[in-house]
Formats: C-alpha cells, sequence, structure tokens
C-alpha cells in the first residue's frame, strides 16, 4: 500500500475516528482536486458516494451523506445536512436540512429551512427561513420567504406565500393534499384545509382559515370584521 493507514485496525471507537478521519482526508482531497472549493476540509463531512460539481464552494460543518448530487456552482453555508437530495446548478443553501428531495437551479433554500419526503422545488424559487416542506412539488419561479409550513402539496408556477401560512393537511387520521394553481397569492396567516384548492390568480386574504376551493381569479377571504371597544385598551393595561 502506498498509504499503510489504509490497512489500519478497529478496535475500539478511538480506532474508529481515526480511521473516519483518514476517509475524510481522502475523499475531500478528491473532491478539491475535481474543482470543488471546501473552505475547512477538515470539518465537512462528505460520503463516499456524494457527486459534486466544479466551481461549488462548501463551508464548514456541512454534512453529505448517501446518494446526493450537488451541481455547478452551488454554494452550502454552515450548518447543513443533506441526505440523498439533488441540487442543482447556482443553487445557495444555508444551514438547512435537505432530506430524499429536489432543488432546482437558481433557486436558494434558508436559513433554517426543511425538505423532507421527496419535495421537489423548482427553477428560480426562494425558500426562506424558517419553512418545512414535506411531500411537496413546488414550481418554478415561486416564493416562500418565511415561517411556513407546506404539507401534501401541489404548487404552481409564479406563486407566492407570505409569512405565516399552513397547510392543514392532517385531521388525525389521514392526511389531505392541497393545490395551489399558478400565479396564487397567498396572503400572511392563512391555514388552507385540505382537501382544497387554490385557482389560477386567486387571492387568499391574510389572517383567513379556507375551507373550500377558490376559483380562478377570485379571492378567498374568511374571517369575523374587527370590532374596537373604546377605553378597554387602557382599562386592560391599568389592571
Amino acid at each position: 500500500l502506498k498509504d499503510s493507514d489504509e490497512a489500519m485496525g478497529v478496535n475500539d471507537r478511538v480506532d474508529l475516528a481515526k480511521a473516519n478521519a483518514w476517509m475524510r482526508q481522502h475523499i475531500n482531497h478528491q473532491h478539491m482536486l475535481n474543482g470543488v472549493t471546501l473552505i475547512d476540509p477538515l470539518n465537512t463531512y462528505i460520503d463516499r458516494d456524494v457527486v459534486i460539481g466544479e466551481d461549488s464552494v462548501i463551508y464548514p460543518n456541512v454534512t453529505l451523506q448517501g446518494n446526493t448530487t450537488i451541481g455547478k456552482n452551488v454554494t452550502i453555508l454552515p450548518g447543513s445536512f443533506l441526505v440523498n437530495a439533488i441540487i442543482e446548478d447556482n443553487v445557495v443553501i444555508d444551514s438547512s436540512r435537505i432530506t430524499d428531495s429536489k432543488v432546482g437551479a437558481h433557486s436558494s433554500v434558508g436559513p433554517m429551512s426543511h425538505l423532507r419526503n421527496n419535495c421537489e422545488v423548482g427553477e428560480n424559487c426562494r425558500i426562506g427561513n424558517f419553512v418545512e416542506f414535506k411531500k411537496t412539488q413546488f414550481g418554478n419561479n415561486s416564493k416562500c420567504a418565511h415561517l411556513t409550513y407546506v404539507g401534501d402539496a401541489t404548487v404552481g408556477e409564479n406563486v407566492n406565500f407570505g409569512c405565516g401560512v399552513v397547510t392543514v393537511n392532517y385531521d388525525g387520521k389521514n392526511k389531505f393534499r392541497t393545490v395551489i394553481k399558478d400565479g396564487a397569492f397567498i396572503g400572511s396567516n392563512c391555514n388552507l384545509i385540505a382537501p382544497v384548492t387554490i385557482g389560477k390568480n386567486a387571492l387568499l386574504a391574510a389572517g383567513s382559515t379556507i375551507t373550500s376551493d377558490v376559483a380562478d381569479g377570485e379571492m378567498g377571504i374568511a374571517r369575523l370584521r374587527q370590532e374596537n371597544k373604546a377605553g378597554y385598551g387602557t382599562k386592560y393595561k391599568n389592571k
């Protein structure tokens, strides 16, 4: 052997850590020779079956496991954990977890997002901070910027999600699907009670709980009218 450490024995957890470090060094070395930038190779964890395209940049404290494929010119920032993920070219992943899912070219994910259970994010999409997708197809040019759960959903192209949206997909016994068509605008703090379909270019007013389908071009609004009680604010604060 050119390197005798390749035949090292593993008899305890100390030896196992040495063997893992040896393997990590060789895997990371090969990726760098292939044109991948590893900011800190000693603190980057890549399985041997992972494929990474040239000119991608991997920051420290990133873990890439399983059959993960990373495209060209991808940036993966610290704290990201990817398992069996497909990331296409020119994507930015920021401190996020992606499992068994795909992210299309020129999209961004994170910080602190979670994609799982066979999600497919299209091209030129933005998945923002504290967003979770589960079994969701998310169309090209759609955006979901922050604090949102989208589960068991099919989302079209050019759809915008406001803050705090929830697809209510579980009734305690069964899972149901939400369909949102192209160009829809989902206002902040909306609950979509599945199964429900939101039509093309439809609008959901902020704060609505939607239980019925909304047709193309319609506005769905489901909330009580505001009532102001004079003096009650001062009375409450002076209790």
